[in-house]
């Protein structure tokens, strides 16, 4: 996927796969109507593909569990590292 850009639909989408705390399968997330209408969005594309059980939020799906690990990874690799000397 070399040359492939991050979109700002994906971008929310990951935004809501951050959201989920992987240390637990029996939480999930609610995404109400009051949302911004780009997380509400997200979170409809991310039933769509499966990753997520409802479309208003819910569980992750196996296969959101493996994104959501690979999205939160992702984000904690970018962030800056506190550094203490």
């Amino acid at each position: 996927m070399p040359g492939t850009t991050y979109t700002p639909e994906l971008l929310e989408e990951l935004k809501i796969l951050c959201l989920f705390n992987l240390n637990t399968t029996q939480e999930g997330i609610k995404v109400h109507s009051s949302a911004a209408p780009e997380a509400i969005a997200a979170t409809r594309r991310l039933h769509d593909k499966g990753l997520i059980t409802q479309d208003d939020g819910g569980y992750l799906t196996s296969l959101g569990l493996d994104g959501a690990r690979h999205a939160q990874d992702l984000l904690g690799i970018l962030l800056p590292a506190n550094v203490t000397s």
